[in-house]
């Protein structure tokens, strides 16, 4: 921000430039700001699953593709042997996505 006075560059915001004391224009009034965006929830997936929706659910709420997830849920199944339990215990814990409900990648459930 730059001093309407003494053409010195001062601390943004500020109401008084600090170098010659002259008070600075009041800003502009902030547009009315964008409604924040809608937070991201971990819910299994009723339109990209195979067996229950668990890493479609997971894709949607990383911003992956869903291929990727079970590659690495069987690589987690066959090499450290606790994918199988780790699948059950979301497949109980994960909510169900409701009828309706738009991801945040754009997907509609039905």
């Amino acid at each position: 921000m730059v001093c309407v006075s003494c053409q010195k560059e001062i601390v943004a915001g500020s109401r008084f430039c600090y170098l010659c004391g002259a008070k600075q224009p009041e800003a502009p009034p902030m547009a009315a700001a964008a409604p924040p965006p809608a937070r991201k929830r971990l819910m299994r997936s009723v339109t990209d699953k195979k067996i229950a929706g668990v890493c479609g659910g997971l894709a949607d709420f990383f911003d992956m593709d869903a291929t990727v997830i079970r590659i690495l849920w069987l690589l987690a199944v066959f090499l450290g042997g606790t994918g199988v339990l780790a699948y059950v215990i979301c497949w109980i814990a994960m909510p169900e996505a409701p009828a309706g409900y738009v991801s945040p990648s754009g997907v509609t459930a039905s």
